[in-house]
């Protein structure tokens, strides 16, 4: 059974940061892509930023120069720090990561995160 346990959300204001963090656990045998994504209300589900095994990545326009993905492959960890927020940045926040484990290689998500943005 694989896990991944996001944590890090919360309120803050117009221009501040926050640091979300998802840790998977489990019978896991080796973790590809992780990633972040995030769906307002009203609004599909939509890719903020992912990560290779190798460190690349990739970001939507509408967070670049502003978000930052990384992660801790002996952590099996990814975070996103999230500098410069904005309103529209408001949203649950859902890890994602392509896991290898007995059962074979598939998709898990995380139980998602609140981030709000507001004065």
């Amino acid at each position: 059974q694989v896990q991944l346990v996001e944590s890090g959300g919360g309120l803050v204001q117009p221009g501040g940061s926050l640091r979300l963090s998802c840790a998977a656990s489990g019978s896991i045998f080796s973790i590809y892509a992780m990633g972040w994504y995030r769906q307002a209300p009203g609004k599909q589900r939509e890719l903020v930023a992912t990560i290779t095994s190798g460190g690349s990545t990739n970001y939507a326009d509408s967070v670049k120069g502003r978000f930052t993905i990384s992660r801790d492959n002996g952590k099996n960890t990814v975070y996103l720090q999230m500098n410069s927020l904005k309103p529209e940045d408001t949203a649950v926040y859902y890890c994602n990561a392509n896991i290898n484990t007995w059962d074979g290689i598939r998709d898990y998500w995380g139980q998602g995160t609140q981030v709000t943005v507001s004065s």
